[in-house]
C-alpha cells in the first residue's frame, strides 16, 4: 500500500477555470448556397441540384489577439470539403490577401456537413456546377468581411475553457460478414469529449466556441436540401440560451458519426443536434459567472459546519505563440485511375463516378513524389491550445494529445486549411479494410506520425 496524500484546503483556496486573456472580435456572415447549386455528395443520389435549404449555412469569424500583439483569426465555416487543392488555396489565399494576414493568422475550418454544396469549381460543367465559382467568391468575401469586421470591433475580453460529454457520436467501423463497412458499430468505443470556450467582454457573453468530433452524415442522398446537419439545430440551441454567436469546429472524427445516419428526415438531423446543444448548455451551466473562480471564502456554523463558496474575480493568462509546420507522411502503393475503375466496374455507375471523381482530386495538387508534406497549425492563447489540420484524422489525434497535456484545453481540429483534404486512419483500420484506408493515399503509420508532430508542436509553444 502506497502513502496516502491527504490535500489541504484553506480559505481563499480556488477551483481554478482555465482561461485566456484577448482583445476578442465576432463576425458573422450567412452563406447559405443559391437553391440550384450543385450538392452530389452521395453515389446513389439521382439528383444534382439543391432545391431548398433546411436551415441557413453560417461563417463566422473569431478574431484573438493575445500580448504578442499578433491577431488570429479563427473562421468556421459551415461547408462539405475540399476536393481539390486550387480552390482551398484560391479562397483562403483570398482571404488573407484582402485582410492582409500572414498564412499563421487564419484557420479556415468547414463543419464538413455532407448536405452541402459541392466545393469544385472543376465541376462547373455539372449540372448545378455553373454556381460552384461564384459561391466560391462568395464565401471568400464573406470571410473577408466577417474576418474585418471581427478584427475591427475586437475588445478585451476573456475566452473561458470547459469540457462536457455528449453521446451523439458513435464508432462508424462495421464488420458484417467479412466486409469492413461504414455504419453504426454498437462494439465500438468513441471520445464523446466537447471542448466549449466560453468568449465574453466586460461580463458579457459574446460568442461560444464549441468542437466536437462527429460526422455530420445524418442526411443523405435522400434528402434534397442542403443543411448544415446536426450543427444547425445545435446552433440554435445554445443561441437562444446565451444570446450570442455559436461557432462549431469540427474534430477528429475520421471513424466517428451518429448512430441514425443516412437519411432524408431532417427532424433526425435536428434531434442529433438538440442533444449536442444540451450537451453544450449543461456544460456552460457548470462554469461560474464570467471572470469569475469559485472561491473558498469562509464557514458558516449551522447544524452543521458549512463550506461557503463563492464566485470571485479571478486573473487570466493573456500569452500567446503560433506555429505552423509541416510533418512528412508516407504513400502507399496507388493503383491506377484505370485500375480503379475496373475494380469498381460491377457497381452503380454514379457511384463508381464518384469513387473516381473523388480519388481523381486527391491526386491533384496534394501527391508529388513517395512522400507528401501535411502542415498543421496550432496557437496557444492564455491557458488553451488550438490545433488545425486539413485531413481527416481518427480521433486518436485529440486522445493523444489530450493526454499528452491532460491540464491544457486543446481543441482540435480537422477539415481546416489545406492541403490534404485524405483520412488518417490507424493501423487497425488498415488491417481490416476500412473504407478511410483504401480512400486515402496515405500509408499506414501516417496518423501516429502526425500524432508526434502535433505534440511536438504544442509541447513547444507550451515550454515544455
Amino acid at each position: 500500500m502506497g502513502e496516502q496524500v491527504t490535500m489541504r484546503t484553506r480559505i481563499g483556496d480556488r477551483i481554478r477555470v482555465p482561461r485566456t486573456r484577448a482583445r476578442v472580435g465576432v463576425a458573422r456572415r450567412d452563406v447559405t448556397p443559391p437553391v440550384g447549386i450543385r450538392a452530389k455528395n452521395w453515389g446513389p443520389a439521382e439528383w444534382e441540384r439543391s432545391e431548398g435549404a433546411h436551415r441557413p449555412f453560417e461563417l463566422t469569424a473569431l478574431a484573438l489577439t493575445g500580448d504578442d500583439g499578433r491577431a488570429r483569426l479563427l473562421l468556421a465555416v459551415d461547408g462539405t470539403w475540399w476536393r481539390r487543392v486550387a480552390d482551398e488555396r484560391d479562397v483562403r489565399g483570398a482571404i488573407l490577401d484582402g485582410l492582409g494576414l500572414e498564412p499563421d493568422q487564419l484557420m479556415l475550418s468547414l463543419s464538413h456537413t455532407h448536405a452541402g454544396a459541392v466545393l469544385c469549381a472543376a465541376d462547373a460543367h455539372l449540372p448545378g456546377g455553373e454556381l460552384i465559382p461564384g459561391y466560391l467568391e462568395a464565401l471568400a468575401a464573406a470571410g473577408v468581411a466577417a474576418g474585418q469586421e471581427a478584427l475591427d470591433g475586437a475588445e478585451p475580453g476573456l475566452v473561458e475553457w470547459t469540457d462536457g460529454r455528449c453521446t451523439l457520436a458513435a464508432d462508424r467501423e462495421l464488420d458484417l460478414d467479412g466486409r469492413a463497412l461504414v455504419g453504426y458499430n454498437p462494439a465500438g468505443d468513441a471520445d464523446d469529449t466537447v471542448v466549449i470556450g466560453r468568449i465574453s467582454v466586460d461580463g458579457r457573453v459574446c460568442a461560444t466556441l464549441v468542437n466536437y468530433a462527429c460526422h455530420p452524415t445524418t442526411l443523405a442522398w435522400q434528402n434534397r436540401e442542403v443543411s448544415p446537419d446536426y450543427v444547425g439545430a445545435m446552433r440554435e440551441i445554445v443561441e437562444t440560451a446565451t444570446g450570442a454567436p455559436c461557432l462549431f469546429v469540427q474534430g477528429a472524427s475520421g471513424e466517428l458519426a451518429p448512430r441514425e445516419q443516412y437519411t432524408g428526415d431532417v427532424a433526425v438531423a435536428d434531434r442529433h443536434g438538440r442533444s449536442l446543444g444540451h450537451a453544450v448548455l449543461a456544460a456552460l451551466d457548470g462554469l461560474p459567472s464570467p471572470g469569475d473562480e469559485v472561491t473558498l471564502d469562509r464557514v458558516v456554523e449551522s447544524g452543521a459546519p458549512l463550506a461557503i463558496w463563492t464566485g470571485r474575480p479571478a486573473d487570466a493568462d493573456g500569452s500567446a505563440a503560433g506555429a505552423v509546420a509541416g510533418v512528412e507522411l508516407p504513400l502507399r502503393e496507388l493503383p491506377t485511375l484505370d485500375e480503379l475503375a475496373e475494380e469498381w466496374k460491377g457497381i452503380d455507375p454514379r457511384s463508381r463516378e464518384e469513387r473516381l471523381g473523388r480519388a481523381r482530386n486527391l491526386r491533384e495538387g496534394y501527391i508529388d513524389g513517395p512522400a507528401v508534406t501535411h502542415p498543421v497549425w496550432a496557437w496557444r492563447l492564455g491557458d488553451a491550445v488550438i490545433v488545425g489540420h486539413p485531413g481527416e484524422a481518427y480521433s486518436r489525434l485529440q486522445r493523444t494529445l489530450r493526454d499528452r497535456f491532460p491540464d491544457v484545453p486543446i481543441v482540435v481540429m480537422n477539415l481546416t486549411n489545406g492541403p490534404g483534404f485524405v483520412y488518417l486512419p490507424t493501423r487497425e483500420a488498415y488491417e481490416r479494410g476500412a473504407y478511410q484506408s483504401w480512400q486515402t493515399p496515405l500509408a499506414p503509420g501516417s496518423l501516429e506520425l502526425l500524432e508526434e508532430h502535433a505534440c511536438r508542436l504544442v509541447a513547444g509553444l507550451l515550454g515544455r
